[in-house]
């Protein structure tokens, strides 16, 4: 049962609330990586493994085959089976498209989307990164990339999938982009413009003004000494692309399970035509698919061209004797051998790590739709190496031929061809120093919880000091070892890092320090049980969207936990109407009686360990929340806001209560242009333990159509 109350107790407390947690002025896997520990490639003296996957002549998955049905050659020696298994990844719960799907540019906005619950490693069933290739796309190739990739928030995503987007031009923050939330991917794809530097131009392919011009087609021209200038500054783009993707590989690597990068891209060219056969950045390529390899990453790769007409158009006169003409429609330096030749990098590394080459397709939304399908499981075969394959005397880097057959017909299999024989290093070994510690718990997706620590990040607006973030950390105090001292005193030391990423993934604030807590016998006691409590306030210069990550480890015990947090900051200054971050906390009506008619903030004062900075609620409990509205238009009659508000909560995406519209009472507040609003719910026994999510819809009646609605959404998690 969900009853909603206006009672005088309702605004008297909520007032309160706001004032002391978003009103004040700012100043200036799980840790082990759970059952896909061992569903993972490995490359090692002593075990070498490789993922398949098998298709019939139709192109259906065939999922029932048995080790006898498959034959892995090394360097062609047959070898002996060790290790087998088939890895259904879409197995467990079904993963349910996520909620709130085809939000427009408006919606995202006005923050229409709803908050991700945080994964945890064995819920994870997809683990992708979708590589814009801005370095080599076009202006038209841009586009339909954008289209392609918003349609795959809108449609395709699953919520549990764990997702990048990832730009070559951008090459940082990489790890700290995976998420299961779509208002950071959003906003990613906002972000993804034409690269100016770009090694495409403005169309997909580019037009011959003149046949005279193509001097690796005519007559008399030496082709070695021609665009030399223009081959040196493809040929370091592209070595700029493979170097992005090397760093992506890499923080893909503690991640668990198979992993996937979608690279979409123009061109991905190998090989300089400025003299024959010049070799250029097969090194480069090689190195990278090893890395591949090794951390589990399959490429897919996407020719964002699609399907090209190669001959010539109107844009292309054609102008000279007939044998030109057939040099410049198919000689060095054609379009079409262009086009051909700069495929030949998305073809090998797609090859080359089990993955997918898709081209001559207009449809880019097919040609993701094949690389998800393909994502839903695939077989695992180990074997162990002889000695020879692995040279610890010489250390010598000698490539290993690696083949994979189906012994029965009809069936096609995909797998890596492959490795370097060098033992690689143990990934997942754990950082050693106490910075090395509290930076994995900072990267990691999931989150590490050997501390237990809760978090809560709002925007607000302060009119002297502009935006800022407001930040409530929740430390669970019996996660850390206190030592004994003498008369009764405990002492425990706690190292703390916060970041703060913008969109990009680019670290913009952090602080670091080591913080002693030394309490009495009587602190002692109060702390274990009600945990400790820390504010942070950052200002905020330009409107966006953040993640603040902060971790805590625990000098003693070398226990780690970390939380992170999406903040969506609205531009205040443009006069729209605008929410800041919602704030909630549980209370017992007890205790709200106990409060009525003073300062005191509920539930954060009568126990933190259900207060504003951990959003978490018992049964029978009443859910306090509150939140300031900013840019309220005026009536000009009698100078006061019309504003509604309407509540909504859901559980696992389904709405299950939704409020009647009710009036925001303004009559008692000193800023009109911030006001603070709020009421109570009575959280009923019916309301099963899980997790929860409250959104509060304020419409200003005043306001024009497309400025008129504005929505929040915080996260919270019923407990017995």
């Amino acid at each position: 049962m969900i009853k909603r109350f206006h009672l005088s107790i309702a605004v008297v407390l909520l007032f309160a609330l706001i004032s002391t947690i978003i009103g004040q002025t700012p100043s200036a896997k799980q840790e082990a990586n759970g059952p896909y520990d061992d569903e993972v490639v490995r490359i090692t003296t002593n075990l070498v493994q490789v993922d398949a996957v098998v298709t019939d002549k139709n192109g259906r998955y065939v999922t029932d085959l048995r080790p006898e049905d498959f034959e892995v050659t090394e360097d062609g020696k047959k070898q002996e089976l060790t290790n087998f298994s088939y890895i259904n990844v879409m197995s467990g719960s079904p993963s349910q498209p996520a909620t709130n799907t085809t939000a427009s540019t408006e919606q995202r906005s006005a923050n229409l989307i709803p908050p991700a619950r945080l994964l945890k490693p064995e819920q994870l069933r997809r683990t992708i990164a979708l590589v814009v290739d801005d370095l080599s796309l076009s202006a038209e190739s841009t586009y339909y990339v954008r289209r392609t990739l918003k349609n795959y928030l809108d449609e395709q995503i699953q919520e549990n999938d764990l997702s990048a987007i990832v730009r070559t031009s951008s090459g940082i923050g990489v790890l700290q982009q995976f998420t299961s939330d779509k208002r950071i991917l959003y906003a990613a794809v906002d972000r993804i413009r034409w690269f100016p530097r770009s090694r495409g131009g403005l169309s997909a392919v580019q037009p011959k003004n003149s046949l005279s011009e193509d001097s690796g087609g005519s007559e008399g021209v030496d082709a070695s000494k021609a665009g030399t200038s223009e081959e040196n500054r493809q040929e370091n783009s592209v070595r700029d692309t493979i170097g992005a993707l090397m760093y992506i590989v890499r923080g893909f690597q503690n991640l668990p399970g198979r992993k996937a990068i979608v690279l979409f891209t123009d061109s991905l060219r190998l090989f300089n035509r400025v003299g024959p056969g010049v070799d250029t950045n097969t090194e480069r390529m090689q190195r990278l698919i090893d890395l591949a390899n090794r951390s589990s990453v399959v490429f897919y790769s996407i020719d964002a061209r699609g399907l090209q007409p190669l001959n010539f158009t109107a844009a292309e006169p054609a102008a000279g004797l007939p044998n030109q003409t057939a040099a410049a429609m198919t000689g060095v330096g054609s379009p079409r051998q262009n086009f051909f030749e700069d495929q030949d990098g998305m073809n090998y590394l797609a090859k080359e790590t089990g993955g997918i080459f898709i081209k001559d397709n207009n449809d880019l939304n097919k040609g993701l739709e094949r690389v998800l399908e393909d994502q839903k499981g695939y077989y695992l075969i180990g074997y162990r190496p002889d000695a020879s394959t692995f040279d610890a005397k010489t250390g010598q880097r000698r490539f290993h031929n690696l083949k994979v057959q189906i012994k029965r017909p009809g069936l096609s299999v995909r797998s890596r061809t492959g490795f370097f024989g060098v033992a690689e290093p143990k990934v997942n070994e754990q950082p050693r120093t106490p910075q090395q510690q509290l930076m994995a718990a900072l990267a990691s997706p999931f989150g590490a919880s050997g501390v237990d620590i809760r978090m809560t990040s709002l925007f607000n607006n302060d009119a002297a000091r502009g935006s800022y973030m407001r930040s409530l950390v929740y430390v669970n105090a019996s996660d850390l070892k206190f030592s004994e001292e003498a008369q009764g005193w405990r002492s425990a030391q706690i190292d703390i890092a916060a970041v703060i990423f913008n969109g990009e993934g680019r670290a913009i604030d952090q602080v670091s320090e080591t913080r002693e807590i030394r309490v009495t016998a009587e602190g002692y006691r109060s702390v274990t049980q009600f945990g400790l409590t820390y504010a942070l306030n950052v200002p905020v210069k330009v409107p966006g969207t953040y993640q603040l990550r902060i971790a805590v480890r625990d000098a003693a015990s070398q226990k780690t936990g970390s939380a992170n947090q999406v903040i969506s900051v609205p531009d205040i200054n443009k006069g729209y109407l605008a929410i800041s971050g919602i704030v909630i906390a549980g209370n017992t009506a007890s205790s709200a009686q106990a409060n009525q008619g003073t300062n005191n903030s509920p539930g954060a004062e009568s126990d933190p360990r259900f207060g504003p900075a951990v959003r978490r609620l018992k049964q029978g409990m009443l859910l306090d929340y509150g939140y300031m509205v900013y840019n309220a238009q005026t009536d000009k009659s009698t100078g006061k806001p019309q504003l509604t508000t309407q509540l909504r909560l859901f559980r696992d995406g389904k709405l299950i209560f939704t409020s009647k519209v009710t009036p925001v009472d303004t009559s008692k507040q000193a800023d009109l242009k911030r006001l603070i609003a709020g009421g109570s719910l009575q959280v009923g026994a019916e309301l099963t333990p899980g997790d929860y999510v409250l959104q509060i819809t304020v419409t200003d009646l005043l306001a024009k159509s497309k400025q008129r609605v504005v929505t929040g959404w915080t996260d919270f998690e019923i407990v017995k």
